[in-house]
């Protein structure tokens, strides 16, 4: 009896029928999320990746080097390794043993990030929520702002902005003639404003993604830019999520986090990471800043709500991931992970001055991890196909950071030396003749 229970009606299986019939195939009723209809094709780096793919099945023996995906390739600094590893080991003791931590991260850790990493700056503890990585924050900020709010994102910029903002519905429809989406505002970050938008021309909106340095075109901005950003949002009520992952790299006097200019505790967000720093691209761990000052218009403090969605969705950063970021603030591993840091960006150094030398306009390399190069009429997946066919060097078409970044490719500082100068050989061979 209980068997004939499971049989499935006579009209259920006629329905079924029914469906595969007319599709070819059997299907839910569920709609998909028209959002993700909107995105463009596939999202760029696994575009990068799966033409990769395509390049080494086509030439099997070839060495590709990949100045391309910002993935680090030095070893975590031994003492950060360590601490990891020994975390690691006492949790198979009674002793040792952890479970679920705080959401909102190690105490000692959120207390170490505030102490080194923004030292005067009145950022406090309670203000830091340690995560996974930046990535994975600014979807969860995106989940905070909600699908009702108007953005604004540079041109070029890192597409998750733009991704996570069509996922949420905030974005509007793709113009295929322009390739923006119509409800965001692309401010334009070129050579002829010196990489930083012109806000007298630029409209109001809720929300600014801002990233310094920035990826891809490697511009800090400078202090008087961020004051006059912070006033800008100040004027029209906005909030800005400021992206601070490579401020580390930052050689000069720019500013490494937004708080560092006055009025920004009461407009600004701040997200970062150990990756690009320490070497964290695959263990996972950033953090993000929510000051007590920042209110909504209704005057509710904007970090509780960002408490309940990392409560409501996250179960907190890996406590072993944890250890090893405590220990990278340490004296001793701060030093190290520098050390790591002074490695990439003598990797920029030497990649700025080969493409400078072949007479190329370059931008970047000096306050971050990427270098920024310009081939005047050129379309940027040409030449993305072009020096991977003629060289196997991978680097990254401009135009996957927004319409401002066609006939630009940024290439990567992350990779061994001896890769980045057999790269440098590669390409002065290919230019000089091109040239």
């Amino acid at each position: 009896m209980f068997s004939l229970c499971l049989q499935p009606s006579a009209s259920l299986k006629v329905q079924r029928e029914e469906i595969i019939g007319s599709r070819g195939y059997y299907s839910t009723r569920v709609a998909r999320n028209p959002n993700l209809e909107k995105l463009q094709t596939n999202y760029l780096f696994p575009e990068i990746l799966e033409r990769e793919l395509k390049h080494v099945e086509k030439y099997p023996n070839a060495k590709v080097i990949s100045l391309g995906i910002g993935d680090t390739t030095q070893p975590l600094p031994q003492p950060v390794a360590l601490s990891m590893s020994n975390y690691a080991r006492a949790l198979s003791t009674p002793q040792g043993y952890t479970g679920y931590g705080l959401e909102q991260g190690n105490k000692e850790l959120r207390r170490a990030i505030a102490e080194t990493i923004y030292k005067d700056l009145l950022v406090e503890e309670t203000e830091i929520f340690v995560s996974d990585g930046a990535q994975c924050d600014l979807s969860r900020v995106q989940l905070l702002l909600g699908s009702n709010v108007s953005i604004a994102v540079q041109d070029p910029s890192f597409p998750g902005y733009i991704d996570s903002s069509v996922i949420m519905g905030q974005s509007g429809d793709l113009k295929n003639d322009s390739g923006r989406y119509g409800n965001i505002k692309y401010m334009k970050c070129n050579l002829e404003n010196d990489f930083f938008p012109d806000l007298s021309k630029t409209e109001r909106t809720d929300v600014i993604f801002f990233c310094s340095p920035n990826n891809p075109t490697g511009h800090a901005a400078s202090r008087q830019q961020l004051q006059q950003l912070v006033e800008f949002a100040q004027v029209n009520g906005s909030i800005i999520v400021y992206d601070a992952a490579y401020s580390a790299y930052i050689s000069d006097s720019s500013p490494k986090s937004i708080y560092e200019i006055p009025g920004s505790r009461k407009v600004a967000i701040e997200i970062s990471s150990f990756s690009k720093t320490a070497g964290f691209t695959g263990v996972r761990l950033g953090w993000t800043v929510v000051p007590k000052e920042l209110l909504y218009l209704n005057g509710f403090p904007v970090i509780h709500d960002f408490n309940r969605i990392i409560c409501t969705s996250f179960n907190g950063a890996s406590n072993i991931a944890q250890a090893g970021g405590l220990a990278c603030l340490s004296p001793e591993g701060f030093k190290e992970v520098m050390f790591k840091v002074d490695y990439y960006k003598e990797n920029a150094r030497i990649l700025v001055e080969t493409f400078t030398s072949l007479g190329f306009r370059v931008y970047g390399g000096s306050n971050a991890p990427y270098v920024w190069v310009h081939f005047p009429g050129s379309k940027s997946w040409n030449v993305f196909n072009w020096i991977l066919d003629k060289t196997h060097i991978i680097t990254v078409p401009g135009i996957g950071f927004g319409p401002a970044g066609e006939g630009y490719i940024r290439v990567s500082a992350f990779g061994h030396r001896e890769s980045i100068l057999e790269a440098c050989k590669r390409l002065i061979t290919l230019l000089c003749h091109t040239n």
